[in-house]
């Protein structure tokens, strides 16, 4: 017998300070709170942000069906709806943050940087002193109104953050504008139209200049762009809910279930069923 493995959408939950957005502890105070109650290796779709930085121990985490290889000085940064997993046999250690979209100032976590990378030898150290500093002021909550320890946290978390991105370097290219823009729009629109057309004209550039500017910042066009954000929520529908392809397809703006399990086979080379049944697991 085959037993679906749904993915459950995970609430910010503080148990220590219900009205603060962030929490701050370690990977291992996770697993032993976790214990034998709850099963860190399901796969998990959280609606905030989980920020690990690995100070010892190797492993590997999934993050949107990507394996990532984690050793001392790795970072890796799960967005709010991404699908995430701990894998069995990972064994490391370090701080981890978990803190809701709009807890730290405007514009410091974004929702498209990278997922992973490697800090080097002084990147460690000043991110580790950005992290302990942070840990301290967080412990020493119960001496402060939340309110005001609030906004003293969000301010520290955004030092680290900044931290963090200058050490990500060339994995946070400088993107020109108009590829942003589109973003932004692609992000915003991608369920009500997979026309190019109607992004170049809603941000007022021709088809033509789009597909400059998005060739000249990830080496796509638009199309292709556009395409693989589609084609990433499909497959986190797919696996993370019990939603009829069909339907999954409406809420994606396709008109019809043929179209979007053509769309889908000619993009991925596989149908919306069979991968749906790679997530299943056997009772």
């Amino acid at each position: 017998m085959v037993k679906k493995r749904h993915i459950p959408d995970v609430s910010y939950h503080n148990p220590a300070v219900a009205e603060l957005g962030v929490e701050v502890l370690s990977l291992g105070v996770l697993r032993q709170r976790a214990g034998a109650g709850h099963d860190l290796t399901r796969p998990q779709r959280p609606g905030f942000h989980l920020l690990m930085l690995v100070t010892s121990g190797t492993g590997t985490h999934t993050v949107d069906f990507t394996p990532y290889r984690l050793r001392p000085g790795s970072v890796l940064w799960v967005r709010p709806g991404q699908v995430q997993q701990f894998q069995p046999r990972s064994r490391v250690d370090g701080p981890l943050l978990l803190f809701q979209p709009d807890f730290p100032p405007p514009d410091v976590a974004s929702p498209f940087g990278p997922t992973h990378w490697q800090l080097g030898a002084r990147d460690q150290r000043l991110a580790a002193t950005a992290a302990e500093h942070l840990a301290r002021e967080y412990a020493a909550l119960t001496h402060e109104p939340v309110a005001v320890a609030g906004r003293l946290l969000a301010h520290l978390l955004a030092a680290l953050l900044h931290r963090l991105s200058l050490a990500a370097g060339g994995q946070s290219p400088a993107y020109n504008e108009t590829f942003l823009r589109f973003r932004e729009a692609v992000e915003r629109h991608f369920t009500t139209t997979h026309r190019i057309t109607d992004y170049a004209r809603a941000l007022g550039y021709s088809p033509r200049t789009l597909a400059r500017a998005t060739q000249d910042a990830v080496s796509m066009n638009p199309k292709e762009f556009l395409d693989r954000r589609i084609i990433l929520e499909a497959r986190r529908l797919l696996a993370h809910t019990d939603l009829p392809a069909a339907t999954i397809g409406t809420h994606l703006g396709f008109p019809a279930a043929t179209t979007f399990a053509k769309y889908f086979r000619h993009r991925t080379g596989t149908t919306p069923g069979d991968f749906r049944a790679t997530t299943q697991s056997p009772t």
